[in-house]
């Protein structure tokens, strides 16, 4: 029995409070992953380099690579696609950029929480932050206000202190969760007893740490009990956003059929007037939201569980299943050199997808060139794939893109001069010749790398190089290498592929 009378819970509290922020706010991994999710965040969608930034920002992770392409793929998004869904760039298109966006940051927290012993529990708030922002974005989608979609990031963030007290102080989460359900405490309460501060102030402390934006801090906030008035502004409606998104995540997590529970009465009798909802409007609510759960547990390979009261033993819980998600089926598909033994399919695939973005007329000249980079990268089994373009004010061409092992040294030093040189770069662009080179080390290639690359990428032993002209003017070069020997070489349907893959670039980059 907990004891709540006594006035050492009080500095109890304290204690336990200094010990949780020290844990979020001070761990290594904690911080990193606050560095992460402020980063993707303060993402902008206003602009081109937001939409880049995002997909190299997915692209840079494989397993959010993986996850973002299911999520594409599933059945409430293939429909509207008609095609498979292979790069990024489209999944962008197709999903949305603040579904992209609010989907990697849920995953983040997938993945920094649920690697404890007590993941049952964990799994049950990640489930109720990740089904609460989609609660967020629905809402989003029918607001006037401008910048609405930030109300999807806040109602994830609404249920990040129980997420992280379940993941780090678990005896406290049982404390807490055992006072409320004794009925003679509320959440806010009992967690104000336990840790010291409420739920809400906890959460917004540690967004507050992890510098994001006040106006989502804010959203943490309490309301007040009872009805609620229409919003006066675009915080006081994320306010309430959050908090209704919520309560309809933990209504979800309770019941598969909510309409016309006495929950759902009293929650459209709080929310209603300030939301401007109606009893057929929630329930179209809860149907779509359910079916967007289904999708995002889909693509994560999470199957939706019964909400447990205790931890499961010691096996692998479900939660976990994606950190070992299709562990061992690449390497029984590849070469030693890493190419893909299905490399055809994913090249074809990648031509499709860039050639209906051309055909759409959505894709610009930078998303054209990302997918098809992102192709080559992925399909081929590339290390590190750079696009490089000519910065004629310099007199040089410079990597201006890349992907793969680390894209950020190398980008900084992949540039060489503009000016007419014997070596395989020069040759390649003045001859307009696409080189697939399967041995480096062999003397006569070694002979003419120029002396950049030798320093800059002393272990790339295979590469591709295809040069990018349009008429005869040489605009750059897409690169991509490996750190071993490609003895299976590219064979002739292969080499059409890439070649197609090119010419959507070219037909781009052409002046209309």
């Amino acid at each position: 029995m907990i004891d709540i009378s006594s006035s050492s819970l009080e500095a109890g509290a304290r204690q336990v409070r200094a010990a949780l922020m020290q844990k979020v706010c001070g761990d290594e991994d904690m911080f990193a992953l606050g560095s992460s999710v402020a980063r993707v965040v303060q993402m902008a969608s206003s602009d081109d380099h937001g939409t880049d930034d995002l997909a190299y920002y997915v692209l840079s992770d494989v397993a959010l690579t993986q996850r973002i392409l299911r999520l594409a793929n599933t059945v409430q998004y293939r429909a509207a696609a008609g095609t498979a869904v292979t790069t990024i760039s489209r999944a962008i298109s197709l999903l949305g950029f603040d579904n992209v966006k609010t989907t990697a940051l849920a995953m983040l927290l997938v993945d920094a929480l649920s690697n404890n012993v007590h993941a049952a529990s964990v799994r049950v708030e990640l489930e109720a932050a990740l089904c609460a922002s989609l609660v967020g974005r629905e809402m989003a989608r029918h607001s006037f206000y401008q910048g609405a979609e930030e109300a999807s990031i806040a109602a994830l963030f609404k249920n990040l202190a129980p997420l992280l007290v379940a993941s780090h102080e678990y005896e406290r989460y049982r404390e807490i969760a055992a006072l409320a359900a004794s009925g003679k405490h509320t959440v806010a309460q009992a967690s104000h007893l336990i840790i010291g501060c409420s739920y809400d102030a906890l959460s917004g402390t540690v967004l507050a740490e992890w510098k994001i934006p006040d106006v989502i801090v804010r959203a943490q906030a309490p309301l007040p009990p009872g009805q609620l008035k229409a919003a006066a502004n675009r915080g006081e409606w994320m306010r309430q956003v959050a908090s209704f998104s919520l309560d309809v995540a933990r209504l979800l997590g309770k019941t598969a059929s909510p309409a016309g529970e006495p929950e759902a009465a009293a929650m459209l009798a709080r929310y209603g007037a300030a939301l401007n909802l109606d009893a057929r409007q929630l329930d179209e609510l809860f149907d779509s939201v359910q079916q967007g759960m289904h999708s995002l547990l889909e693509s994560m390979n999470m199957e939706p569980v019964a909400r447990p009261a205790e931890p499961e033993g010691d096996g692998l819980p479900n939660v976990l299943l994606q950190a070992t998600l299709h562990a061992g089926d690449a390497e029984r598909g590849l070469h030693p050199s890493g190419k893909p033994k299905n490399a055809r399919e994913l090249l074809l695939a990648g031509v499709q997808d860039v050639t209906q973005m051309r055909a759409s007329g959505q894709g610009k000249v930078n998303e054209i060139i990302l997918a098809v980079l992102e192709t080559l990268y992925r399909s081929m089994g590339f290390r590190f794939a750079t696009v490089c373009l000519k910065d004629a004010r310099l007199g040089q061409y410079r990597a201006r893109s890349s992907l793969g092992a680390d894209e950020a040294r190398i980008q900084a030093g992949f540039a060489f001069p503009a000016a007419t040189s014997r070596n395989i770069f020069h040759l390649a662009m003045e001859n307009d010749a696409d080189l697939m080179i399967e041995d480096a080390t062999s003397t006569k290639i070694r002979d003419l790398l120029p002396a950049w690359h030798k320093q800059l990428l002393p272990d790339a032993k295979s590469f591709i190089v295809l040069p990018l002209v349009v008429g005869k003017a040489q605009l750059g070069l897409f690169y991509a290498d490996r750190a071993c020997p490609a003895p299976e070489g590219v064979p002739p349907d292969e080499t059409s592929l890439i070649k197609a893959l090119k010419g959507q670039v070219l037909a781009a980059l052409a002046p209309t």
